[in-house]
């Protein structure tokens, strides 16, 4: 008797460890994961110029970041790159940085596009796609505005025109 009921303990208590990992393993299989959002901190990922440099997103602390999320064959990407461009110009002088992340595609092909379009803001290359996973960016374009601080003031989806862009930065700029 005392057997029988020293087996069923231990059973209970393999079962009962069985259980409390399985409800963790389908917790974590069904969490979603967590993106950048207005008032969070942006991950500090590493990503690569054209010219095959190493850049930190956390180099660009201390200045406000329009970090612009785009792919040379999305059209509306291509739409809103003079109004980057622009504002890059524009806002050099008042500690703000356009950066562009292309999405997938080779340095050759990015620098081409950018001669293309008459772009020069500085552009960063998400090769393997990953941080554009990491942002949680759907569709493209998507742009994020960050202030000095690194967290985001705004999200942008779709292509931003001259004057949402200029009021997203008028109001970074109040703050």
């Amino acid at each position: 008797m005392i057997l029988g009921k020293r087996n069923k303990t231990v059973q209970i208590l393999i079962l009962s460890v069985i259980a409390i990992l399985g409800g963790i393993a389908i917790s974590n299989a069904y969490s979603k994961p967590t993106y950048p959002e207005v008032g969070s901190r942006i991950p500090d990922v590493s990503l690569h110029t054209l010219k095959g440099d190493t850049v930190q997103l956390s180099d660009y602390k201390g200045k406000s970041l329009v970090l612009n999320f785009w792919g040379s064959w999305c059209e509306p990407c291509e739409r809103e790159m003079p109004t980057l461009q622009k504002a890059a110009d524009d806002w050099k002088d008042r500690n703000v940085e356009v950066v562009g992340i292309n999405y997938g595609e080779d340095a050759i092909v990015v620098d081409n596009y950018m001669k293309a379009v008459n772009v020069h803001f500085t552009m960063l290359l998400d090769s393997n796609k990953s941080v554009t996973k990491a942002f949680g960016v759907r569709p493209l374009p998507t742009t994020f505005f960050i202030k000095p601080d690194g967290k985001v003031h705004a999200i942008h989806t779709g292509e931003v025109t001259t004057s949402q862009l200029e009021s997203y930065l008028e109001q970074m700029a109040k703050e």
